[in-house]
């Protein structure tokens, strides 16, 4: 069964990792799924990015997010701060959140679920996964979930 209903997101990306942004933006290109991706580099510029604080205010130039990809492991404020602030503002809580991380700790999951993210998924170790795991993300949030106006007027 195939919907198709030709619309994109704007993913935001909150990773530290410069090589794993750009590994990110890179497979989401080639997984050829109609999706705009933004990155920042740590749970204080995420919160800025959402709040259009700082150099985040021009709507036009930072567009609202459908999806957070977030890391855990990041200076200044790590994911699971980040996604505590996140889900307790009531403008950003419906924005959902993927943690994509390269921990496999039980309590990161653990913790990650129960503040409110929406999946956890393990960072694949080569790019040929990333590629297929921005394909399977890309086609769960456009193809089948129904996200709320991202416009965030």
């Amino acid at each position: 069964m195939h919907f198709s209903k030709a619309r994109s997101i704007t993913i935001l990306m909150a990773d530290d990792d410069a090589d794993d942004r750009l590994l990110t933006q890179d497979a989401l290109k080639e997984s050829k799924v109609l999706n705009r991706m933004f990155c920042v580099e740590d749970g204080v510029a995420l919160l800025q990015y959402l709040r259009r604080e700082g150099q985040y205010t021009d709507k036009e130039r930072y567009p609202w997010p459908g999806l957070i990809l977030l890391d855990l492991n990041m200076p200044r404020m790590d994911g699971l701060e980040a996604l505590q602030q996140l889900k307790q503002d009531p403008e950003l809580r419906s924005i959902p959140v993927v943690i994509l991380t390269t921990s496999k700790q039980e309590e990161d999951m653990v913790k990650g679920y129960g503040l409110g993210a929406a999946s956890f998924i393990t960072k694949p170790v080569d790019f040929a996964g990333l590629v297929e795991l921005m394909r399977a993300i890309g086609n769960y949030w456009v193809e089948f979930v129904e996200l709320p106006n991202t416009d965030n007027e």
